[in-house]
């Protein structure tokens, strides 16, 4: 498996109001992304991964805030159902696939199979082997029907998560997050970096990437991820200086992100 040295540091967290101020500028960059996407017929599908309690509703939320709801849409799907588990395995997320004029964010995909399944053993080996054979080219068939997708993972440390976790058990308004999954997080946590190390390995190419987002700081973590996505797609009065990634803290997997502390042991 992969070395995992000392984690990278991190840039500086920003203020409360320079975070606002950047987060509304960058707001409106996306609603100009919308205008475009309508305008032209495009169809954005983004896929958010990653461990238990790394952001991906908050991401989300900041992302949608101020987008037209018909146009956008965010998808979630709960426990597979009986007729789910006998099907094949990408039927149950085709029918939420973006048609022309929209952005379809998936809060956790696909990628079920290569993790949580995986971990909880809730597949099979053969169904797991299956899946990494075949994502592939199922990705590669979206594309080719004109789909832009963009794959995120949002990367955190086992004592952040631990942090975040314990939050959520006492925060009334957060309680509605916690799982059985998650209250176990932390006991699989090495399960979960092996299961994400494959996945890596075996579904990140050229026509279909993983990008990965350090998420320790929540801040940082959303304004860098609209930013790279501003900076992926086409769209008229960009602001190429405000929207341009930071590469510490949002960046392309590649193996050397292990040896240099940049994903989370």
């Amino acid at each position: 498996m992969p070395h995992h040295p000392a984690p990278a540091p991190y840039p500086e967290t920003p203020s409360k109001k320079d975070y606002k101020h950047e987060l509304l500028a960058l707001q409106i960059e996306l609603v100009k992304l919308q205008k475009h996407i309508i305008a032209h017929g495009d169809r954005i599908l983004v896929l958010f991964e990653g461990r238990d309690s790394g952001g991906k509703d908050g991401t989300i939320k900041r992302i949608v805030q101020h987008l037209s709801p018909r146009e956008t849409r965010v998808v979630a799907l709960g426990k597979p159902s009986e007729r789910d588990r006998t099907s094949w395995y990408f039927q149950r997320y085709v029918p939420h696939l973006p048609a022309a004029e929209e952005m379809v964010l998936f809060n956790r995909s696909w990628y079920n199979r290569a993790g949580v399944e995986r971990v909880m053993g809730f597949c099979t080996d053969a169904e797991y082997e299956e899946f990494m054979e075949t994502v592939p080219a199922f990705e590669q068939m979206l594309i080719r029907s004109g789909i832009h997708l963009i794959k995120y993972y949002l990367d955190i440390s086992k004592d952040e998560q631990k942090k975040r976790l314990a939050a959520r058990r006492k925060d009334p308004l957060k309680q509605w997050k916690m799982s059985p999954i998650d209250a176990v997080a932390q006991k699989h946590w090495r399960d979960y970096s092996e299961a994400r190390d494959a996945m890596f390995a075996r579904t990140h190419s050229a026509l279909a990437p993983w990008t990965i987002a350090r998420a320790d700081d929540k801040k940082l973590t959303r304004l860098s991820i609209i930013k790279d996505l501003l900076n992926r797609l086409d769209y008229a009065d960009k602001d190429h200086e405000l929207i341009r990634p930071n590469p510490d803290v949002v960046f392309p997997y590649a193996e050397a992100n292990f040896a240099n502390g940049m994903i989370a042991a």
